[in-house]
C-alpha cells in the first residue's frame, strides 16, 4: 500500500505522539494548577490577599509633635492602685536629692609587674561613661608625664592595649582621655 493514502497523521507517528503527549501534559498542568490556586485560596495560604488585608486593616499613624509643659508638682512614683491625696506632702526619703552620678573615673591595670625590655607590658582598664573614647598612654619620665606613641579607643566601657619599652628600671604608665583631659591612676612596672 503506497504512503500516500495514509492519513497525514499515520505518515509520521512519533510527531503525532509528540503532539499528543504535549498537549494532555498542558490539560494536566492546568487542572492541577487551578486545584492548587483552590486550595491555598480555601486554606488561607494566599498571599495576595493577605497582603490586601494588611494593607486595609493596618497603618502606621503618627500624631504631630506638640510643646509640653512641666509638671508642676512633685513627681512621686505611687505603688500600683494608691493615690496621694492633694494634701499630703511627700515624705523626708521622696524629698531628698536624687543620687548622684557614678564618677566617670578611669581605672588602668597593668597584667605584668615585672618584665624583660621590649617585653609586651598589657594594659587594660575600664571608662564607665567614656564609651568611644579616645585614650593617649602617657609615661612618666624626668618628673612629668609624657606621651607615649599609643592611643586606644573604649568600647563597652573597657579598653585594652600593651606598651613595649627598653628604659630599665621602674616605669609609670597612665592613660588620658585626649577630649577632657581626665587621667587615669597610675601603674608601675619594673623593667629589667
Amino acid at each position: 500500500m503506497p504512503d500516500r493514502d495514509l492519513p497525514e497523521s499515520e505518515k509520521h507517528p512519533v510527531a503525532a505522539g509528540l503532539i499528543a503527549l504535549v498537549g494532555v501534559g498542558l490539560v494536566v498542568g492546568l487542572i492541577a494548577g487551578l486545584a492548587a490556586l483552590a486550595g491555598t485560596r480555601l486554606l488561607g495560604l494566599g498571599g495576595d490577599d493577605a497582603s490586601a488585608e494588611t494593607t486595609q486593616q493596618e497603618s502606621l499613624y503618627l500624631p504631630r509633635p506638640e510643646p509640653t509643659t512641666r509638671p508642676s508638682g512633685p513627681l512621686i512614683t505611687l505603688a500600683p492602685g494608691e493615690t496621694q491625696s492633694p494634701t499630703e506632702q511627700p515624705s523626708q526619703s521622696q524629698s531628698a536629692k536624687p543620687p548622684k552620678a557614678p564618677k566617670k573615673e578611669i581605672s588602668l591595670s597593668a597584667s605584668q609587674t615585672s618584665v624583660a625590655p621590649m617585653e609586651q607590658i598589657d594594659l587594660t582598664g575600664v571608662y564607665p561613661g567614656g564609651e568611644g573614647a579616645i585614650l593617649q598612654v602617657e609615661r612618666f619620665t624626668s618628673g612629668s608625664w609624657q606621651a607615649f606613641p599609643v592611643t586606644v579607643s573604649v568600647s563597652d566601657e573597657t579598653f585594652a592595649t600593651y606598651v613595649q619599652t627598653s628604659q630599665t628600671g621602674p616605669n609609670r604608665f597612665r592613660v588620658v582621655d585626649t577630649d577632657t583631659g581626665r587621667a587615669s591612676n597610675d601603674v608601675s612596672v619594673n623593667i629589667g
